[in-house]
């Protein structure tokens, strides 16, 4: 066993599993999908840390806690089309193409979003598809989709990104209050949002999800 695999394995079974993420496509996908080969290759060494790992300014790859707890509270399906929003290096989309989805992984960076499709290719994962363009107005035309994941933190959601979400799908963001980060899941029920406390986290408000300021003369 590689010493990236001992990585993967403990990662799993020290800050996914203990975090009350028990279902199994998620515990697979988590020890599957190599995390080091989305991180940029300089910072391998840190790929399996618990703590979100930076990408680039306002942006980082979320802890692997944080994206284990939003995929128990997803109930992620085979088949199921997911929106993954600021993809990064699409280490998220890759576990969840793991789990049989269909993703569309929007990222607003050129960079990351080249790096991110080089790096889908190479691992095999031919159901996750990056977008690059604007993060708040996520990728309409492959919708609507079943999921929609956000990973990074938010002040308000888009109308546009809401729009997305089909009748019974479900959403997860981090939503940022005073110095908290509370992360959310929401269902779409008779085409209202519904949403339920899900646990704390933290990470970088993402660009187009922040409140905007009023200006005070």
């Amino acid at each position: 066993m590689s010493d990236f695999q001992t990585r993967r394995t403990m990662m799993v079974d020290t800050q996914v599993r203990p975090s009350e993420v028990t279902r199994f496509p998620i515990i697979e996908a988590m020890l599957h999908v190599p995390r080091e080969a989305f991180v940029p290759e300089a910072r391998r060494e840190t790929a399996y840390l618990g703590e979100n790992l930076f990408l680039a300014p306002g942006r980082v790859i979320l802890e692997p806690r944080t994206l284990g707890k939003f995929l128990e509270g997803l109930d992620i399906k085979p088949g199921d089309r997911v929106l993954d929003l600021a993809t990064g290096l699409g280490y998220g989309a890759a576990v969840m193409e793991r789990m049989g989805a269909q993703v569309t992984a929007v990222e607003e960076d050129p960079t990351l979003a080249s790096a991110a499709a080089s790096i889908l290719a190479a691992q095999g994962a031919a159901n996750a598809r990056v977008h690059q363009g604007s993060l708040a107005e996520g990728a309409p035309a492959a919708g609507p989709f079943d999921v929609i994941v956000i990973e990074g933190a938010v002040e308000v959601i888009p109308d546009a990104i809401l729009a997305q979400l089909a009748e019974d799908g479900r959403i997860a963001a981090l939503f940022v209050e005073e110095t908290v980060g509370i992360a959310r899941i929401g269902r779409k029920e008779g085409g209202v949002l519904n949403w339920k406390y899900a646990f704390n986290a933290g990470a970088p408000v993402l660009p187009g999800f922040g409140r905007a300021t009023a200006f005070v003369l």
